[in-house]
Formats: C-alpha cells, structure tokens, sequence
C-alpha cells in the first residue's frame, strides 16, 4: 500500500503535469520519494520512471524536433550534472533536504509571481545560467526541468515546436545521466521494481493528459500545482 502512495500515484500525477505542461514530473516525484529512497537513489527512479512518457512525446512531436538547438545546451547541462550527480554520495541528508526545499519554494515563489516567464527572451549569459544551474540541481535531485523549459519555451514559435525540444533534450538527459548513475551505483538492480511500478502510473498520467488538454483551465490548474510544490518545499525545510 505504500507503494501505491509514494510511487504510483504521485508517478501518475507526474505524467498527468508533464503532458499537460511539458515538464515537472521530477519535481512531483521528488516530493514523494525521498521518504522511501535516498536522494541520489530517488532523483535517478524519478527520471527513468518517466522514460517510457518522455519517449512518447519524443515520437509524437518528432516532426518539430530542431537538434542543433538542444546539442550545446545539452553538453553544457550534463556536464554539470555529471559533477553533482556524485555530491549526492558525500553530502549530508539535512543539506541535501534543505537544498531540496530551498529549491521547491524558489520554483514555487518565481512561477506563481512571474507570468511572463515564459515569453521571454533570454540573452546567452543568461540562458547559460540556465543550463548551469539546472545540470547542477539535476545531478542532485533529478529536477532540471523548470528553467530549461523556460529557455526552450523562448526560442519556440509553437506548442509542437516547444514540446518537441524539451522531450528529446529530456530523452538525452535521461539516457546519459542514467548510465552516470547506474555506472556509479547510486542506480541499483533494486531499484527495478519501484521503476517500473512508477512506469505504468507516469505513462497512464500522460495518457489521461492527451485527453484533457483541451477541456481544463491549464491557468488555474498551474497554479494549484506551484502552490503544492511550495508546500511541498516549506515541509522538506522544517520537517
């Protein structure tokens, strides 16, 4: 039963916002996880749990996919996060649950105040900035996602177009963070079967998702769900 609680329903509600939203799927699952898992253990289930939906996506916008604007961004964000992936390993478990939450409240605070996030945009010093700062809180916690979507969001022109970029730029990282933690050990065999519990909840997520998307309020469901990931940050920070 617990598994149900802390792996497949908070999986579904993480596929359920990444198809509706592109991305946030770690952040949900990261919520949950670190209650049954290490940190470093739960950000490497919580990205491959949703593989199978990233791969889906990948497919279906796959007539939008513009390579040569997600290569660089890519080597310069897994760099980082090949660094940070190891601090999970000698870090303490208060710092790592402060970081956690800091981050959390911080997404929280900046997307529910800032509503031209996303139709920005960003100068290179900046947008470097940002894949720096998400490679480093991905090798952590597998939350790289927010501020990536923001810088591709930036050079879309379409949904089709943004989607597309986020997804394969999320397959790579997905493919190449995997091995780094799999060759590592923080990934192991035991592992398996939480992954694929959380795969058939993330991939019935999505699915619910491509039914909704065009009868719910996605304003106001975004908000209810940056207000659940503060919360979520402020009980990480003091519980």
């Amino acid at each position: 039963m617990a598994m149900l609680w802390l792996v497949f329903l908070p999986a579904l509600l993480a596929g359920l916002i990444q198809g509706l939203t592109g991305f946030g799927s770690a952040i949900i699952m990261m919520i949950f996880l670190p209650a049954i898992l290490p940190i470093g253990q739960g950000a490497g289930v919580a990205t491959l749990v949703m593989a199978a939906s990233v791969i889906t996506l990948v497919y279906r916008y796959r007539h939008a996919i513009h390579l040569r604007r997600i290569i660089l961004p890519f080597i310069l964000y897994a760099s980082v996060a090949t660094w940070s992936i190891h601090l999970t390993r000698v870090w303490d478990v208060h710092r790592l649950r402060l970081m956690l939450g800091i981050l959390l409240v911080c997404l929280a605070i900046y997307f529910l105040w800032s509503k031209s996030a996303g139709d920005r945009k960003y100068p290179w010093p900046v947008a470097i900035g940002f894949m720096l700062i998400s490679g480093f809180f991905n090798g952590l916690f597998g939350i790289g996602g927010p501020l990536m979507a923001l810088y591709f969001l930036s050079l879309s022109d379409s949904t089709d177009e943004y989607l597309a970029s986020i997804e394969t730029f999320f397959l790579f990282d997905t493919i190449y963070v995997t091995s780094v933690r799999v060759a590592t050990g923080v990934l192991v065999a035991s592992n398996v079967p939480l992954i694929l519990l959380g795969m058939v909840g993330a991939t019935t997520g999505t699915i619910i998702a491509a039914h909704l998307l065009n009868h719910l309020d996605i304003n106001h469901m975004k908000r209810g769900i940056y207000l659940f990931i503060g919360l979520s940050g402020l009980y990480y920070l003091f519980f």
